[in-house]
């Protein structure tokens, strides 16, 4: 019974969503809340923070840290730097930390490498597969790149893992490259020794209120529909009570849509992104 209560609901779910887009005139909803490339916006402090990860893995340094406040898209970013260096050729490696042990770091790591651990491999076995993987990638000239998402919320002695995989590929003949990504106040929880062999830091801002506005402007475009649909009023409100943070952003934007279909507004204004906000109380 509980089953198909749940069911009814996400079909009951599903045909509002449906008619808000066919409200608003939208081939599909233009803000996404997955992290996929396809829903990445190219903003100003974005643009720049991709670039200078490309300069850290094009010039093979070995450590960097992607650092801003939570909801500001360093998680997304890092899909797209994956997907750009992997049409390159770049070997890439991708693990979000969050929760994770020491050994499920080497395992996913060993995984990612094709090396097909066992669940039962001690740490001992998993970091020489790691090892000998890094030789192998280094003797074929083959850049690696490992992405740890989330690296303030790991567990135990899993940064300790990731020191030693960067104290190693120090030597200016290391074609390893490692990027953690943590909130900016969080990073003290790296530990001074990674956040010392830190060779570049990139760190993410709120977006300005141009890039908030070119934002909705594009994803109105994405969804196919002619004419904004958020005014210039609302678009300012926006941006204000969302602090100019992606996440905070798309989320009331996506919400404000739904109130205006429900009100068959012509067009988002101020009162209507006021009234959300404050009702639905959006926080990072």
């Amino acid at each position: 019974m509980r089953l198909c209560t749940q069911v009814g609901a996400v079909t009951a779910l599903s045909r509002f969503l449906s008619m808000h887009e066919n409200y608003w005139k939208l081939k599909q909803s233009p803000f996404g809340s997955s992290v996929d490339p396809k829903h990445f916006f190219n903003s100003s402090t974005h643009e720049e923070g991709l670039a200078r990860l490309r300069f850290l893995v094009d010039q093979q340094r070995s450590l960097g840290l992607l650092l801003g406040p939570r909801g500001c898209g360093k998680s997304l970013l890092l899909e797209v730097l994956a997907r750009d260096l992997r049409c390159a050729g770049h070997f890439v490696c991708q693990v979000n930390l969050l929760g994770m042990c020491a050994h499920e770091l080497l395992w996913s790591v060993a995984n990612q490498f094709s090396l097909f651990p066992k669940t039962d491999d001690s740490t001992l076995h998993l970091w020489r597969l790691i090892t000998d993987r890094l030789a192998t990638n280094h003797y074929q000239q083959l850049s690696t790149v490992i992405l740890l998402d989330d690296a303030d919320e790991a567990i135990g002695d899993t940064l300790l893992q990731v020191l030693r995989i960067a104290k190693q590929e120090t030597t200016p003949q290391s074609r390893t490259s490692i990027i953690l990504s943590a909130e900016a106040k969080r990073q003290n929880l790296l530990g001074s020794q990674l956040l010392d062999l830190a060779e570049l830091r990139i760190e993410l801002e709120p977006w300005s209120t141009q890039d908030t506005e070119d934002y909705l402007q594009q994803a109105s475009v994405g969804g196919n529909r002619a004419g904004m649909l958020f005014d210039a009023e609302a678009t300012q409100t926006l941006h204000v009570l969302s602090g100019g943070v992606p996440r905070r952003i798309n989320q009331l934007a996506k919400l404000c849509l739904l109130a205006g279909a429900g009100r068959e507004l012509p067009h988002i204004d101020a009162t209507t992104v006021e009234n959300v906000f404050h009702e639905l109380d959006i926080r990072a």
